[in-house]
């Protein structure tokens, strides 16, 4: 009965942050330059989902974000989906979508229960911003056959996802501290891990 919980709940928290990236497409999309890539606020959804949910469970709510996306939702900044989005110039930053939301999973992990906040940003800059810009950087310039431009065309997103890193490591930490556990095998403050309690 515990593990049917325990499912169902964590089925619940992977669509609520499913939603939640789609929401953050809502306000639409800004395009600057010639490189077709928008800017958008889902990438903050990235970062929330990682830095909330963990690596696995925020994997799958991106996963499936991505796989309603390629049905034909439209559920992209700007109501963009289908499978025409994967043979576009977003389609590397999508992938890295799910590689961030992994790295920014595992590293929040790591520096709980306390979440320094500072450390919060340059975990959500490191995930939601580097990893992501890795991928996206790379189709694109396989994309235009151009290094230089497809490296260029990523600058306009920095000073945006700066601003997201810290917002989102703000909200996580206040998460966190009110509902401890949320990412399996952390342990929470006041506690000890079994092995602790039981040598004590």
């Amino acid at each position: 009965m515990a593990n049917r919980k325990s499912t169902a709940r964590d089925l619940a928290q992977i669509a609520i942050f499913a939603a939640l990236i789609a929401a953050l497409g809502l306000p639409g999309s800004i395009t600057i330059g010639s490189t077709g890539v928008p800017i958008t606020l889902q990438t903050l959804g990235i970062m929330l989902t990682g830095g909330i949910l963990g690596a696995r469970k925020g994997f799958l709510a991106v996963l499936v974000f991505l796989v309603l996306t390629s049905a034909g939702l439209p559920l992209l900044a700007g109501g963009r989906g289908g499978l025409g989005v994967w043979a576009g110039p977003s389609a590397g930053y999508l992938v890295g979508w799910l590689a961030g939301v992994v790295v920014i999973g595992l590293l929040t992990a790591r520096i709980l229960p306390r979440y320094p906040l500072w450390q919060g940003i340059l975990v959500n800059l490191l995930g939601g911003a580097l990893v992501i810009y890795v991928f996206g950087i790379t189709w694109l310039a396989i994309r235009t056959g151009s290094w230089g431009a497809a490296f260029t065309g990523a600058l306009p997103f920095l000073p945006g996802d700066v601003l997201k890193a810290v917002i989102a490591a703000i909200v996580v930490k206040q998460v966190h501290r009110a509902y401890p556990g949320l990412i399996p095998g952390v342990v929470t403050a006041g506690t000890q891990p079994p092995s602790e309690k039981v040598a004590s």
